[in-house]
């Protein structure tokens, strides 16, 4: 039996580093495609990887990250 490591996020139990599209991004924060690009464009958004093809991925741990230093106490 082979042991595999992965990074997970303890509540979702989803890899740290998955890759999330645009799209799954905006429907996870429940925000359109102009508010992201919005943000990007502003410097206000999460890190993306651009890929060789021009499309845009978000990784998990970014976009947690990117959330944990929003939150407001």
């Amino acid at each position: 039996m082979s042991h595999r490591t992965s990074v997970l996020t303890p509540a979702a139990g989803i890899s740290a580093n998955e890759k999330l599209t645009v799209r799954e991004l905006c429907a996870e924060l429940k925000v359109s495609r102009s508010t992201f690009y919005d943000w990007r464009q502003k410097g206000l958004g999460p890190l993306c990887i651009r890929l060789p093809n021009g499309g845009l991925r978000i990784r998990r741990r970014d976009l947690d990250d990117w959330l944990g230093a929003r939150e407001v106490g």
